[in-house]
């Protein structure tokens, strides 16, 4: 039996507790039903962003980008591929520094897009300017940590 791992819902942010050798069977939230591994990334804002810092188990990748931005707006589906290619290794989402210009400030964003990989809320890896899906891919596998993302 393996350890259940906590798994904060993209819909509703409630916490779930799935064993880890069950996330590629398409889990869905206890509360809601939805499901809890989407294929695109849910952008999220203030207190619901923190949580999903905070309470995910899983590698969070973050993608800092603004609507007027246009290599933010070349990145975003190799973005919503990679999350998808990455569903059950780690969560994705997408945070808009025009909307949420606190968090912008919290983890000094000089440039856009930028990504930043956290694990247990604290940020391990950080890359700025587009990329392609695969090379996001590959750098979320090569920057999360022993124990998770190992299967390329």
């Amino acid at each position: 039996m393996t350890t259940p791992i906590h798994v904060v819902c993209p819909s509703c942010d409630a916490v779930n507790r799935i064993p880890e050798n069950r996330l590629q069977e398409s889990p869905q939230c206890g509360k809601c039903h939805s499901p809890l591994m989407p294929a695109s990334p849910p952008e999220l804002h203030g207190d619901r962003f923190v949580k999903h810092l905070n309470r995910n188990d899983l590698p969070v990748v973050v993608d800092f980008w603004a609507e007027w931005c246009g290599p933010c707006k070349a990145m975003a589906p190799e973005f919503s591929r990679s999350a998808g290619e990455l569903q059950s290794e780690a969560r994705l989402i997408k945070l808009n520094t025009e909307q949420d210009a606190a968090a912008s400030a919290r983890y000094s964003i000089r440039s856009i897009p930028t990504m930043i990989l956290f694990l247990g809320g604290k940020e391990v890896a950080r890359q700025s300017g587009a990329m392609r899906a695969a090379d996001i891919t590959r750098w979320v596998r090569t920057n999360n940590g022993p124990g998770r993302g190992a299967a390329a």
